[in-house]
């Protein structure tokens, strides 16, 4: 498996952003138990009203988004959208159960779903991006795999030093030393190699 060494402009950038997510999930919920401890009075009816409108307009962010080049890069944007619309949605749920039965309580509760769920799948996207930089296989890829295809290639002896990295958001780089029976049949192996991982493992 290929894996290099994160660079040294990415440990302050991964700091940092973690460390704000983090920041900001701790703050919703330490004021979320607050209000737990000493509800305050709530205008259920203008929350949902506001939240209604937050809601249709995270939906169509997150459409947009969901149409877009599946890449690391729109995956942050919507984990940023989706926490909003999830904010949105426990705010319209919080506003009618305080509507129907006055129980103030149920706004801080959802805070608190809600921030768990953000840190959960902002974990996810901190992995996949830590991947990237170290240049490790992407994950969707299977690395042993790639490598028994190449050496079932005719022609083919041995497979070896085979490193898959993500080149950019989209792309994704594979070199190998591959050792064949003859250097005459060396155009053709790499032709026959490039169908085979294009073919069979892009995604």
């Amino acid at each position: 498996m290929a894996v290099g060494a994160l660079p040294a402009f990415a440990y302050p950038a991964l700091s940092w952003w973690w460390l704000a997510w983090f920041g900001i999930v701790a703050l919703i919920s330490i004021e979320a138990v607050k209000r737990i401890l000493d509800p305050v009075p709530v205008a259920g009816g203008m929350v949902v009203g506001i939240a209604l409108a937050g809601l249709a307009a995270n939906l169509l962010a997150a459409w947009v988004l969901s149409r877009a080049t599946n890449s690391i890069n729109t995956r942050a944007a919507l984990l940023h959208v989706m926490s909003d619309l999830l904010g949105s949605l426990a705010a319209v749920v919080a506003g009618g159960v305080i509507m129907a039965t006055g129980w103030m309580p149920i706004d801080p509760i959802l805070s608190i779903v809600v921030s768990l769920l953000i840190l959960r799948s902002t974990w996810r996207l901190l992995k996949q991006s830590t991947g990237v930089l170290l240049d490790g296989v992407p994950t969707h890829l299977d690395y042993q795999a790639i490598g028994r295809a190449l050496v079932a290639l005719p022609g083919v002896h041995n497979v070896h030093d085979l490193h898959i990295w993500t080149m950019s958001a989209d792309g994704v780089a594979l070199s190998a030393h591959i050792a064949i029976a003859s250097a005459d049949d060396w155009p053709a192996t790499l032709a026959r190699a490039l169908v085979t991982s294009i073919s069979t493992f892009s995604s």
